[in-house]
């Protein structure tokens, strides 16, 4: 049996005891009657694949989780105008931390604090009790497995550099694509013992001319097809394309890199009890399980991880985001390399 089923029967089990064991639970929560009269939470995310918790939601408590989906590069815009107005209808934001806490900065965001939090590291807590991390989007250097020998898998990021990889690379544009930018200033920050050691990685990696695109959904296509042979992709797709032959570099005392996620309610939310209802289901060992089997996310839920072998092992750290001017002055520097 693949990991991944295991996985998911795992999932099952744990749901059908809830449902055996924890139907009082569920009777019990002290929202529970409030949130039953408003009748839905609302739910603004980035985040994709998320229907089976929506409706895992609404099996539990008989109240319906509504799922809209608003992409990254408009979630400001759409979220500030809807308050503005008075006509945001989300009673909860799940976001890019970076982007709720812009956010949090306008006076969109209320304080709630969900008492499952207790099973989340401290360093996820915004100490204004705001803005909950639960997960994040990890990045990694993901190859095709039938095309990769074992022996040629990299073994430290510097190993993208190497001129036997030219012309077998996918990743984000460098120059135009912001979360990428941060990474590549990440491995800066947290992998390179020098700057100097960090532009020839650079700038090996751009002599290997790596096809560039928009983002990190469209990366592990070419290497699926064998266009391509590896990229900087998302160890999540391993789970999301299965059974697509793909693995992920498992890197010699190196850290896998993303952006941290965060959930937080909605000021002025027209359902305030929904919304902290579903907040409480949202980072619950249910919802972690599967976020974490079904679209193959790194949750912060302590001792949850993706059906993919060998990341439980894996160290991974949260990117220190960029300001818009870092962005900007790395794209310009990136532009000159790539």
């Amino acid at each position: 049996m693949k990991p991944r089923d295991i996985a998911r029967l795992l999932v099952v089990f744990s749901l059908v005891l809830a449902m055996a064991a924890g139907t009082t639970l569920a009777s019990e929560h002290p929202l529970l009657e409030d949130a039953r009269q408003e009748g839905k939470a609302v739910f603004y995310a980035n985040i994709t694949g998320v229907e089976s918790i929506m409706e895992a939601f609404e099996a539990e408590y008989d109240v319906v989780g509504e799922y809209t989906r608003v992409s990254t590069a408009v979630y400001i815009p759409t979220v500030q105008t809807e308050f503005q107005a008075g006509r945001l209808v989300a009673d909860v934001l799940q976001g890019p931390l970076p982007v709720l806490q812009i956010l949090k900065e306008f006076g969109v965001l209320a304080e709630y604090v969900s008492p499952v939090t207790e099973n989340y590291p401290e360093w996820s807590k915004d100490p204004d009790g705001v803005i909950q991390q639960f997960g994040i989007e990890t990045v990694a250097l993901i190859y095709n497995s039938e095309l990769v020998d074992p022996a040629e898998v990299p073994r430290s990021y510097a190993d993208l550099a190497d001129p036997k990889w030219r012309d077998r690379i996918v990743m984000p544009d460098p120059i135009t694509h912001a979360t990428t930018i941060t990474w590549l200033v990440g491995l800066k920050e947290n992998v390179f013992e020098t700057e100097a050691e960090w532009m020839d990685f650079l700038r090996g990696l751009a002599a290997n001319r790596p096809m560039f695109v928009a983002s990190f959904g469209p990366t592990p296509g070419p290497i699926e097809t064998g266009e391509k042979h590896i990229g900087i992709s998302m160890p999540k797709y391993i789970v999301t394309r299965a059974p697509a032959p793909l693995d992920w570099a498992r890197l010699d005392g190196q850290p896998l890199m993303g952006s941290a996620r965060g959930i937080a309610l909605a000021a002025n939310a027209p359902r305030p009890n929904a919304g902290k209802l579903f907040m409480d289901y949202w980072l619950s060992q249910a919802a972690a399980n599967m976020l974490a089997t079904d679209v193959g996310e790194w949750v912060l839920y302590e001792g949850v991880f993706p059906p993919i072998d060998g990341i439980a092992d894996a160290e991974v750290i949260p990117l220190r985001e960029l300001s818009d001017e870092e962005i900007q002055k790395w794209s310009e520097v990136f532009q000159t390399i790539f």
